[in-house]
C-alpha cells in the first residue's frame, strides 16, 4: 500500500478556507433579533429559517427587530440606524424592509431601503400593519411576524411584476366567517323571492294590471283635458372622495441612506 502524506500548504489553505467561512458568517446580521424576549426559542429558530428563506429568494432583506427601548431615538430613527448600522441590505442598493415593535410605547414601523422602497409603498406599509396590529394587540407576536414575513414575501413577489401594491391593487382580503354568513342569508332570500314569484305568477283568478286605465270598463270615463304641474325639485351633491398619495415617501437617515417607512401604534 502506497501512502500518501499530506502537503502543509494543503492544511494552509484548508484553514484559511475555514476562516473566510467563519469571518462571512460572523458578518451576516440575524434578519430576527428579539431584545424584547417576545418570542420562545423554537419560534426564533423557524422564524429565522423562514426570514432567511424570503430574504435569499427574493434578494431583499426581510428583517424583525423587537426592543424594550428606543433609548431617545424616534421609531424611524431608531428602526433606520439599526438598518444601516448592522449592515442589512442585500446589492448594491441595500435593498431590504425591517418590522421594528416597540414595547416601551407599543409601537410598530417598518423601515424600507433601496428595491425595498420600491416593493412597499405607503398604501402598502400602511396595509401590512393593519394585518399585523390585531395580532400584536393580543400578544400573539410569533403570528404577527409570520403574517409581516409571508406578506413581505408576497409584496416584493407583485413588485418584481412592475406593479407594486398601493392604492388602486392592494391584495383583497379574505372572506370572513361574518361575511360569509351575510352572503349565505341573502343568497337564501334570493332563492325564497324567486320561488315566491315563481308561484304567484301561476295563479289564474287573480292577475295584476299593467295599466291603471286597465280598471276602468271602457267608455265609462271621458277626460277632457289634463296636465302635470311641477311643484319642486331636490338635488343631491356627493363629494368625489379624493384619492390617497400613491408611491412611497422617502427621507435620509443619520449615516444618509434613503430609506422609506411608516408605522403607528398596537
Amino acid at each position: 500500500m502506497i501512502k500518501r502524506k499530506i502537503k502543509p500548504w494543503l492544511f494552509i489553505i484548508i484553514f484559511m478556507c475555514m476562516g473566510i467561512g467563519f469571518i462571512y458568517a460572523q458578518s451576516q446580521p440575524s434578519r430576527l433579533v428579539d431584545n424584547a424576549s417576545l418570542l420562545s426559542d423554537s419560534e426564533k429558530s423557524e422564524l429565522e429559517t423562514k426570514l432567511d428563506s424570503i430574504s435569499k429568494n427574493q434578494e431583499c432583506d426581510v428583517v424583525i427587530l423587537s426592543t424594550k427601548t428606543l433609548e431617545g431615538k424616534s421609531t424611524t430613527e431608531y428602526a433606520d440606524d439599526f438598518y444601516d448600522y448592522n449592515n442589512y441590505g442585500i446589492g448594491e442598493d441595500k435593498s431590504g424592509v425591517l418590522l421594528l415593535i416597540n414595547m416601551e410605547e407599543r409601537d410598530w414601523y417598518i423601515s424600507t431601503c433601496g428595491f425595498g422602497i420600491t416593493a412597499f409603498t405607503d398604501a402598502g406599509i400602511e396595509y401590512i400593519g393593519n394585518e399585523i396590529k390585531p395580532y400584536l394587540k393580543d400578544s400573539e407576536y410569533s403570528k404577527a411576524f409570520e403574517t409581516y414575513a409571508e406578506l413581505c414575501d408576497k409584496f416584493i413577489t407583485q413588485a418584481k411584476t412592475g406593479e407594486p401594491y398601493d392604492n388602486k391593487n392592494l391584495p383583497k382580503k379574505p372572506f370572513t366567517i361574518v361575511l360569509e354568513i351575510v352572503i349565505s342569508i341573502a343568497i337564501g332570500i334570493a332563492i325564497a323571492f324567486t320561488v315566491g314569484a315563481i308561484m304567484k305568477s301561476q295563479l289564474k283568478t287573480v292577475k295584476r294590471k299593467a295599466q291603471a286605465t286597465d280598471y276602468v270598463d271602457k267608455d265609462s270615463l271621458n277626460i277632457t283635458n289634463s296636465n302635470e304641474m311641477f311643484i319642486f325639485s331636490r338635488i343631491s351633491r356627493t363629494a368625489k372622495p379624493k384619492e390617497g398619495n400613491s408611491g412611497s415617501s422617502t427621507h435620509q437617515s443619520s449615516s444618509g441612506t434613503t430609506h422609506g417607512g411608516g408605522g403607528g401604534k398596537f
